[in-house]
């Protein structure tokens, strides 16, 4: 029954904006720590990229958006998010943090998707992307990610983060949502360049530097 409702764009609607008001209850009443700023630096500063992270931390990244604009309101945030219908309700919450949902799917408009991210990177907006989203495997970078950091002639930024109040889904992920009133921390990685003609080289340093960025913030946040 809870799923039938569900399928009820007013429902999921109502709900989204319910999640999105949580979540930035839960992310304004958390102490931040950003870690590897040197790395960020020059994209807060307005340099154009594609900031990768893989799918679980997504609830906990809208930190990091909001940290960048703080330091430079200019800074616009696009997330590449499915045309599924689990895909336009990720894009509602987005958009509580100043996000704009770019939707595109691998069976259906992925080519006009990856278009319009570069016409963001060529206008000097930030783009994020979840390498292994929206279904898994988890952890495991579709080649996207490459190939539009190449295209687009800009660097991959890796990133993660984690808090020490959380909730952890059942879901294929393992998806991270953050309680409120906790200590968080956000890990920058160094940028990856990407060649442009080699660009399917850099998938596996890619997925690896977000795991181990991954594996950073965890182990960061239990100190």
């Amino acid at each position: 029954m809870l799923k039938r409702l569900f399928k009820r764009p007013s429902v999921r609607m109502l709900f989204a904006h319910l999640l999105g008001y949580y979540l930035v209850f839960a992310l304004r009443t958390t102490r931040w720590t950003l870690y590897g700023e040197a790395n960020a630096a020059a994209h807060f500063a307005g340099r154009p990229c594609v900031a990768a992270f893989w799918h679980e931390r997504l609830p906990l990244m809208p930190a990091l958006w909001l940290m960048a604009r703080d330091r430079r309101p200019q800074n616009r945030m696009h997330v590449l998010v499915s045309r599924h219908r689990d895909g336009r309700f990720i894009g509602q919450i987005l958009r509580r943090f100043g996000a704009e949902p770019v939707h595109a799917s691998s069976s259906r408009g992925g080519a006009s998707g990856v278009l319009a991210l570069l016409s963001l990177l060529s206008n000097g907006d930030m783009v994020a992307i979840t390498p292994d989203g929206p279904r898994g495997p988890r952890r495991q970078a579709a080649p996207g990610v490459a190939q539009i950091a190449a295209l687009g002639g800009v660097d991959v930024l890796p990133c993660a983060g984690q808090t020490t109040h959380r909730w952890v889904l059942r879901s294929w992920d393992r998806m991270t949502l953050p309680l409120p009133f906790g200590r968080g921390v956000l890990v920058c990685a160094p940028p990856i360049i990407v060649p442009r003609k080699d660009w399917l080289f850099s998938l596996p340093l890619i997925a690896q530097a977000l795991t181990s960025a991954t594996e950073d913030a965890d182990r960061l946040c239990a100190r």
